[in-house]
């Protein structure tokens, strides 16, 4: 297993590298998640924030606050949406997995915000579903 991982967005305007371990990894159903990222579940790696460096256009970087407590990350340029970060999680950078190139450390752990799940997108795993 590698030290480390490395992507960024569609463009390549925005390049990053993150550390391994991660923290976890787990498939989102959240409206925010789905609205944001015009998919039913979204993927992501969580990663200390220390852990994970900009190797390009960090100031490309846009941050939308999606919540009181929340922002959510894209590329200025291209308009790919692949970061997140929250009070709720301090010290966390949450990344989503399509935007790592090749493998993470873990395979996604379960489903979160289930209860919000698109009716039209069935499940075929056996990973817990948390409301």
């Amino acid at each position: 297993m590698p030290e480390s991982v490395s992507g960024g967005c569609l463009c390549g305007a925005v390049r990053f590298a993150a550390r391994l371990p991660s923290l976890w990894c787990a498939h989102c159903h959240c409206t925010q998640c789905q609205r944001f990222h015009g998919a039913g579940v979204v993927t992501w790696v969580g990663f200390r924030e220390e852990d994970v460096e900009f190797t390009v256009g960090e100031n490309k970087v846009t941050w939308f606050s999606s919540s009181p407590q929340g922002q959510r990350g894209f590329c200025g340029q291209c308009g790919s949406s692949f970061l997140f970060r929250s009070e709720r999680w301090p010290g966390e950078l949450h990344i989503c997995l399509s935007n790592i190139q090749g493998e993470v450390d873990r395979k996604p752990e379960g489903h979160v915000y289930y209860d919000s799940h698109v009716s039209w997108l069935e499940l075929a795993d056996d990973l817990p579903r948390q409301l």
